[in-house]
């Protein structure tokens, strides 16, 4: 097991360089860098968030522009370094995890992105929970009543949630629920209201609840309907092999021959992805949902970033979430061991 763990830790090196690289090597070809930004915000061509025609390339944005002020800008932002030097420092501080500071937000980028991961923890998690809470019991059930009125309702039911996108969803709550056009049940906006430091222990766990149940419920309901079925055919396929008819055969009951026997080996391939699932509900964001709700979280940091040209929060979250990546599928293929005494490490190396 620790040689597996080993040689799988030794080929994410080479996989993150690669992303690290590829990545890299695109932010420079990306017109409107950092650099013109500002030239071009200096001269009066381009507002916040934008670019002129003047500002094509460094040099067209800096025409009428002082070159010394040009080359003090390149170096307050480090393009006054070769490429291949700048990528290389880059990832020595990457090492020990110095994402340097943000050029939009003027911030360390660690402290920008701890400062958003409440929004998108609390998007992810309630989300994952809801998800796993709900499809593993309706998919067992539906596994039981297979063919079923409640079998056919409730899967046109999650299906047709699955068809509708997760951002039209959520405004079609907003109109129903929100004050929109008929009920105003829900907030709108942010985790919590604004006298939230006011209110009791109970309290603030209310409104914080409260302002969850939109933004969640819009998030949650296109996943359903994969894991429910997943859970289903999952669960319909062992409850079809030779091992349940012997056990039925026997005089076992239908609840011990689904939750002794079936059970057990159903579950696997839903539960070795909680691992994966897991870890990566805590860095999870929709740009999406949090622009609809009034949410400052991850999603629309990574969007804000691209449009921004904030290449040390793209580059910077892309090392972390990478990192995270790779440990949630090494984690995830360590679970169909632990779960699965009959797959062995030889096996997972011929996956």
């Amino acid at each position: 097991m620790a040689a597996y763990i080993l040689r799988r830790l030794l080929l994410m090196i080479p996989t993150l360089f690669g992303i690290m690289l590829v990545t890299f090597t695109v932010t420079q070809f990306v017109p409107g860098g950092p650099v013109e930004r500002l030239l071009a915000e200096i001269e009066g061509h381009g507002a916040a968030g934008e670019v002129s025609s003047r500002a094509g390339s460094l040099y067209q944005g800096a025409q009428g522009l002082d070159p010394e002020r040009v080359e003090q800008l390149k170096v307050l932002y480090g393009f006054d370094k070769p490429a291949t030097e700048r990528f290389l420092t880059m990832m020595k501080n990457y090492l020990v995890f110095d994402f340097g500071q943000s050029y939009y937000h003027h911030t360390s980028v660690a402290g920008l992105v701890i400062s958003k991961l409440p929004v998108s923890m609390s998007l992810g998690l309630w989300t994952f929970f809801i998800v796993y809470g709900v499809c593993i019991p309706l998919g067992i059930a539906k596994a039981r009543h297979d063919g079923s009125r409640f079998d056919v309702v409730s899967s046109t039911v999650i299906l047709v949630g699955y068809a509708i996108p997760g951002f039209v969803l959520a405004i079609l709550l907003i109109v129903l629920f929100g004050g929109g056009s008929f009920w105003s049940i829900f907030p709108l906006r942010g985790l919590v209201s604004d006298h939230w430091q006011e209110l009791s222990l109970l309290g603030k766990i209310l409104d914080y609840l409260w302002h969850m149940v939109l933004p969640v419920t819009a998030s949650a309901v296109g996943s359903l309907a994969v894991m429910t079925m997943l859970t289903k055919n999952s669960f319909l396929e062992e409850i079809r092999k030779q091992y349940v008819l012997t056990a039925r055969a026997k005089g076992a009951g239908e609840q011990r021959v689904l939750y002794r026997h079936v059970f057990r080996n159903a579950i696997i391939p839903i539960i070795t992805g909680f691992p994966g699932s897991f870890i990566t509900a805590f860095f999870t964001g929709s740009l999406l949902i949090e622009t609809i709700f009034s949410l400052d979280g991850m999603g629309l940091l990574a969007y804000e970033s691209i449009i921004n040209r904030d290449y040390p929060v793209v580059l910077g979250t892309l090392y972390f979430f990478t990192i995270i990546g790779l440990i949630s599928r090494l984690l995830s293929d360590l679970s169909y061991v632990v779960v699965d005494p009959r797959i062995t490490f030889e096996d997972m190396e011929l996956k």
